[in-house]
């Protein structure tokens, strides 16, 4: 021990082992993982919201990319395609989303189906397995095979059921009428199914479901535009974007 009485306690010396020492030590280690966590507490979130805005960007990037699809079919035909193609019974065979793959650079997917027999026949097995990455929302945690956009159809909607539909049609205008629209999770279907969205599942939105994005979902407009729709939008001005020749006022969303 220092003869020295007023020395500082730094200059003191202690065991290895005594308690003072084992407490300091424990005490500076608490210190550090507390800095630790708060900030993992801080960087994380900013970290995660980061994350999801690129995602949201990656699923617009999709749905304009499914836009310029459904167009250049219509230069091709004339108009936009049916929501499905149907056999000489009437049965639902191939969806849009089948019709326009070679629009999306996937000429040989397109021909590797047997467009005579239904998407879910044996021999388009194979073609199935197959997701084109324009029909994947990057924020889902989708089953493999299935997809949340789906067009809007109806007798009175953008898709028809079974018939091309023109763009002279489109009496609301092109930057006011729902083309596609991205769903909640639960309301997924096979890519190649020819099943879609009517009026009720898009308005669906609007009173719940497990959507992708937070506070919403997004919609592809005629026009070739995506935008994202708040949950709390106003249902009139979503069940008029709906519609082609409605004549409705549609407000700021």
């Amino acid at each position: 021990m220092s003869d020295n009485l007023y020395a500082s306690p730094e200059a003191a010396s202690f065991p290895p082992n005594s308690k003072r020492g084992f407490l300091g030590t424990f005490f500076k280690v608490l210190g550090v993982l507390g800095i630790v966590v708060l900030l993992i507490g801080l960087f994380f979130p900013q970290l995660n919201r980061g994350r999801e805005a690129a995602r949201r960007t990656q699923c617009k990037n999709n749905l304009k990319n499914i836009a310029l699809a459904l167009h250049d079919y219509r230069d091709v035909y004339d108009a936009f395609p049916p929501a499905y193609t149907v056999d000489s019974k009437g049965k639902p065979l191939h969806s849009w989303r089948t019709l326009i793959l070679p629009y999306l650079d996937q000429m040989e997917l397109y021909k590797s189906i047997d467009l005579s027999k239904a998407w879910d026949d044996p021999a388009n097995a194979v073609a199935f397995k197959t997701v084109p990455s324009a029909y994947r929302c990057p924020s889902r945690d989708l089953p493999p095979g299935l997809t949340t956009y789906l067009a809007v159809v109806g007798t009175d909607c953008c898709i028809a059921p079974t018939r091309p539909r023109q763009l002279s049609e489109i009496t609301d205008g092109t930057s006011n009428t729902l083309m596609v629209v991205e769903v909640a999770q639960e309301n997924a279907v096979p890519w190649m199914a020819p099943q879609d969205a009517n009026q009720q599942l898009v308005l669906s939105f609007l009173n719940g479901g497990t959507l992708a994005h937070d506070g919403g979902t997004q919609g592809l407009f005629v026009d070739g535009s995506a935008r994202f729709f708040s949950r709390n939008m106003d249902p009139k001005t979503l069940r008029a974007l709906v519609t082609i020749a409605g004549d409705e006022v549609v407000n700021e969303f």
